[in-house]
């Protein structure tokens, strides 16, 4: 599966971003879906996770209350509506499948995800 990321841009502190994450190639409602972000200088985070229907879903404590992530299997697309922006969130995000998941599971590490998007930027200016 082929993964698209779009939606980033440059917003200021309080602002809100959706980021969408087009997959094609296979169907998309197989597979887990996540979203990872990096800094300049830093490792690649998690951000939040979808299993494959999307009933579960799991958020780092810092986006906890403010990020939503979801998804459309029939558009083969998934999303992160970013709220309440801040600084810190400054980075690439990158969205990211796995078709070797369980229905229900929701996958928070780098290394369990297969395929992954170019990533979109997004800049919070304070």
């Amino acid at each position: 599966v082929q993964l698209q990321a779009s939606g980033g841009g440059l917003v200021q502190a309080g602002g809100s971003l959706r980021l969408s994450c087009a997959a094609s190639g296979r169907p998309f409602k197989n597979y887990a879906m996540g979203w990872f972000r990096q800094a300049p200088g830093t490792e690649r985070e998690f951000v939040a996770a979808t299993s494959w229907s999307g009933d579960n879903t799991y958020y780092a404590d810092s986006v906890k209350g403010r990020f939503t992530i979801s998804r459309d299997n029939a558009k083969n697309t998934g999303y992160l509506q970013m709220n309440d922006l801040k600084p810190e969130d400054t980075a690439v995000y990158y969205c990211a499948a796995d078709p070797e998941s369980r229905p229900a599971q929701v996958l928070v590490r780098k290394s369990q995800y297969e395929y992954w998007g170019q990533g979109t930027q997004v800049t919070v200016s304070s």
